[in-house]
């Protein structure tokens, strides 16, 4: 697996496995705003090792609900706190890179999450670098086709 590598080649090696359903399975959420313009905004973040754009994330925790974890997902790796709908707005998958020699096929189930509060002081905010920006620019910048495709679908129906 090379960096430059696109996206659907890195995922292609482990098409058995995600066609077994051997997927792991993690929560995260699509944050907004409406911006001082009126228009919508969406939080894009930084990954930690790769500083990759993409949405905050992360892995089921038990006693909580899809939608819960996205919450604490955002409010931990973002900054920013707000209620994520309960009925996701769709699906990505990504390679998780869990070490130097090791990824696994990840499903990502996203819930929108309006925004209410944005905090400077946050858990993850010395390891992460967190933007602002129109859908359309959220989407040139991630690297998943289905995390495009999620972001797109927000500027022919913004969140309300």
């Amino acid at each position: 697996m090379t960096k430059n590598e696109p996206h659907l080649a890195r995922l292609a090696a482990y098409a058995e496995t995600m066609m077994n359903g051997e997927m792991v399975e993690q929560f995260g959420a699509i944050c907004s705003r409406t911006g001082a313009d009126g228009a919508i905004e969406v939080l894009l973040i930084t990954t930690r090792e790769t500083h990759r754009w993409t949405i905050p994330k992360g892995w089921p925790i038990k006693g909580l609900k899809p939608n819960e974890v996205a919450e604490r997902e955002a409010w931990e790796e973002a900054g920013v706190k707000g209620k994520a709908k309960k009925k996701p707005f769709g699906y990505y998958t990504y390679l998780k890179v869990l070490d130097a020699e090791n990824a696994t096929p990840s499903m990502v189930e996203v819930h929108l999450l309006e925004v209410e509060k944005v905090c400077s002081k946050f858990p993850e905010r010395k390891q992460r670098t967190t933007e602002w920006l129109s859908p359309l620019e959220a989407a040139l910048r991630v690297q998943e086709p289905e995390l495009k495709g999620l972001l797109a679908r927000l500027i022919e129906s913004p969140i309300r």
